[in-house]
């Protein structure tokens, strides 16, 4: 659990939300990524939440969060719709919005879907879904193989993975990640363990993977060129695939009006692996923005 945070489920049309809040002041959402929970931000969250109500979900399919059954309710539109309800049931008209990976994949959505909602997106170590689905390069092909893999028919995945979870979901920890173990803090790690033991959890995933090779991919062929005018961020981990493939900023910009772009130590997974630079780049952009 966060420090100092409180507990609750809310029901957006039938899918029951985890997540938990702290802090006061204007209202910022953090959403985390595969193949996490929202313990991503145990480290960040607390310090957030001295000048910012801070909000920390679980996604559907992912940790205490409801999974349900059909790949079309894993679209990040879907996704998204669940934390636009929560946002709206916690009386928040408007709100800052981050987050890291498939967390900022719905940020992205939201954005898209509800521009009128967000103060501000910061989107972590991601390209656009079309972009790098339409133009894929070997390499990312090659190190990024696990989107392809969770996106085969059920039940194939699920079955490889809950012989051995521990095995798969920390492989990809360690291998795109660019990280050791000894990186993650030891009880947002047992989260992620507890977490992806779940069979229930591991089917959300890999829907959550398929949805990505179908509707994501035509939700936002439709919105290819949307440009987005809040104030926004994007980090990435200088050691990650992300970054050292691509032209981050070059990709963003087109996307992204009032954009300002950081590399941050470390790998993919940089929020576990360097939480007081993430901080204080988020921190900066946030504060800039009162």
């Amino acid at each position: 659990m966060i420090s100092g945070f409180c507990y609750h489920t809310h029901s957006a049309n039938g899918v029951e939300v985890a997540y938990c809040i702290g802090g006061s002041g204007p209202p910022l959402l953090l959403l985390h990524g595969f193949p996490q929970t929202h313990m991503l931000w145990a480290q960040i969250a607390p310090k957030l939440a001295q000048n910012f109500t801070v909000v920390c979900a679980d996604l559907r399919g992912y940790g205490a969060s409801a999974k349900p059954h059909g790949t079309e309710n894993y679209s990040f539109r879907a996704m998204g719709q669940d934390q636009l309800s929560l946002m709206s049931a916690l009386g928040f008209a408007r709100f800052h919005l981050a987050g890291h990976d498939r967390g900022g994949r719905v940020a992205h959505r939201i954005a898209l879907d509800a521009p009128q909602r967000v103060t501000s997106l910061t989107v972590m170590d991601i390209i656009p879904t079309h972009h790098l689905l339409d133009d894929l390069h070997q390499s990312v092909a090659k190190a990024y193989y696990h989107w392809f893999f969770l996106a085969q028919p059920a039940p194939f995945p699920e079955t490889l993975i809950t012989a051995d979870p521990d095995y798969f979901y920390q492989s990809c920890l360690l291998g795109w990640g660019a990280a050791t173990l000894d990186q993650f803090p030891a009880n947002q790690l047992d989260a992620y363990r507890r977490a992806w033991r779940n069979p229930e959890a591991i089917r959300g995933m890999c829907e959550d993977y398929r949805a990505a090779l179908s509707d994501d991919f035509d939700l936002d062929t439709t919105d290819l060129n949307r440009m987005l005018t809040c104030p926004a961020l994007v980090l990435s981990g200088s050691d990650g695939i992300m970054d050292r493939m691509f032209d981050m900023q070059g990709v963003w910009a087109p996307r992204l009006a009032n954009m300002r772009y950081i590399a941050v130590r470390g790998g993919h997974f940089f929020v576990d692996q360097n939480p007081d630079e993430t901080l204080k780049h988020l921190q900066h952009f946030l504060n800039d923005l009162q």
